[in-house]
């Protein structure tokens, strides 16, 4: 499968389930950012231990948990991330319950991260919505 075709399938998935992590996340501001990322070889369970303690900071920090989408089958992408959108405050208070737990913050952990990436992309996006809604919008 095409890169497009595993990225439409991927979005048709997450329009289905946008709608309860909405519901589950009541802080969403109509907006989230997707990423997909294809991860280094051998590098997943370093990966997976990085978003963990992350969700973790974020949990505490109040922030919405961020979705994860784990690739089974079709392209070679290996995970599929809907993040909530945070705000400025949100940060920093991550930021410092990551320092104070020893995570690195900042431009070190954008390259400890990208070191466990052979590639990824971000794309933000408007929702939940549903096709109607859309169809509706554009009369």
């Amino acid at each position: 499968m095409n890169r497009a075709a595993a990225l439409l399938v991927a979005a048709s998935t997450l329009v289905l389930a946008a709608p309860r992590w909405a519901q589950d996340n009541k802080q969403s501001t109509g907006r989230a950012r997707i990423s997909i990322y294809e991860v280094a070889p051998g590098r997943d369970l370093d990966f997976l231990r990085w978003l963990a303690a992350r969700a973790e900071v974020a949990k505490e920090a109040g922030v919405p948990a961020a979705e994860l989408y784990a690739h089974t089958d079709g392209d070679r992408w290996d995970y599929l991330i809907l993040w909530p959108i945070t705000t400025p405050e949100q940060d920093r208070k991550m930021d410092e319950l990551s320092a104070g737990k020893g995570l690195k913050i900042g431009f070190a952990a954008a390259l400890e991260f990208r070191e466990m990436l052979s590639s990824h992309t971000d794309t933000f996006v408007n929702g939940p919505t549903t096709a109607a809604a859309l169809v509706a919008a554009a009369k």
